[in-house]
């Protein structure tokens, strides 16, 4: 199961240029778009390696080439010790968004990437995670607003209009972020369920009465949740490939919790108490044993290899039922991505 980081957007329009030397406003703004398109370029490799690639070393080597080309701008940023003709604001307002952006990018993520290898022992670590990352994003998109709002003050300053962002790449940022969001969604809904079941077959596993109808009542539960919640669910550009794999799963869970726990349950019931028997039995000399014992335990054995024929149908079942659902949530999952999220 992936867990995707979605990452910020540069909305600022320059038009490009050789200038070095900053004659007129525009020449200082060129110099800078082309630190920050750099940027914006390098940031959609690191997307787009996210989204599409399953290869850890190579996220991370694009993650790592994101903050090598961070580190490089702030660089020639700073080398423009005077701004433009000794107007700074704009000037520092991009450094202190650069460093944000590489503090966010190099620390941050390093310890969100720590958070993700433990975020699914439990929904509440999964919870923590995902919210981690969105503070982060969060964090640089506000530094983000606060650059464009004083590139604007900048330009207005001076007579230059400045135009939002229309280019492809800013296109295909703002695809990803919201492809992202959509499958975060229902990927917190996908794993909750998935994390309860895990937890229920570990009590079935355990013999634990108590905790098989816990986590059976919590399982039918958050299958009516998510049920309802995606009644109302807006599926990216009204594709529902991943909302109806996600149905499936719940409807799927709501039957496990139905059907199959309650059956597990007098299962285990039966043979704790054919074991009772069988101890009772045993402790007994054989000469002491009375034809009634005798005839009500051999009635008892069979009965109990009947029902174990039965389990082991039923759990054969389920368990390939459960897979399946969770192989085609992952696949679909990933086609989603794959479908709707630009590769270049």
């Amino acid at each position: 199961m992936k867990v995707f980081l979605s990452l910020f957007l540069l909305l600022f329009v320059v038009t490009l240029s050789n200038a070095q030397e900053f004659q007129t406003p525009i020449d200082y703004l060129n110099y800078i778009g082309k630190e920050t398109d750099l940027i914006s370029k390098t940031t959609w490799k690191y997307t787009a390696a996210v989204a599409h690639s399953k290869n850890a070393r190579k996220i991370d080597a694009n993650r790592k080439s994101l903050i090598k080309t961070i580190q490089n701008a702030t660089k020639k940023i700073e080398a423009i010790q005077n701004g433009y003709k000794g107007d700074m604001e704009y000037r520092n307002q991009l450094l202190a968004y650069l460093s944000i952006s590489e503090k966010q990018i190099n620390q941050e993520y390093e310890k969100i990437i720590d958070m993700q290898e433990v975020a699914e022992q439990s929904y509440d670590y999964m919870e923590a995670y995902i919210l981690a990352r969105d503070l982060v994003n969060e964090k640089i998109n506000e530094e983000v607003e606060k650059l464009n709002a004083n590139q604007k003050i900048f330009a207005n300053k001076y007579g230059i209009q400045i135009n939002e962002d229309t280019s492809e790449l800013s296109k295909k940022m703002k695809i990803s972020n919201e492809v992202f969001e959509n499958h975060t969604q229902l990927y917190l809904i996908f794993f909750k369920i998935n994390y309860t079941e895990s937890v229920l077959m570990k009590a079935v596993a355990d013999n634990d009465l108590n905790a098989i109808q816990q986590n059976s009542n919590a399982l039918e539960q958050y299958s009516d949740e998510g049920l309802e919640k995606l009644k109302t669910f807006k599926s990216y550009k009204e594709d529902v490939m991943l909302v109806n794999a996600t149905k499936k799963v719940l409807e799927f869970s709501k039957k496990e919790a139905l059907e199959f726990s309650p059956n597990i349950v007098s299962f285990i019931m039966l043979n704790q108490k054919f074991q009772e028997n069988k101890k009772t039995i045993d402790n007994k000399p054989a000469n002491s044993r009375t034809k009634e014992e005798i005839d009500a335990f051999n009635k008892q054995v069979s009965e109990l290899n009947k029902e174990v024929a039965s389990y082991n149908k039923l759990n054969m079942k389920f368990n390939s039922d459960r897979q399946n659902a969770i192989n085609s949530w992952n696949t679909t999952a990933d086609a989603f991505i794959n479908k709707h999220v630009p590769i270049d």
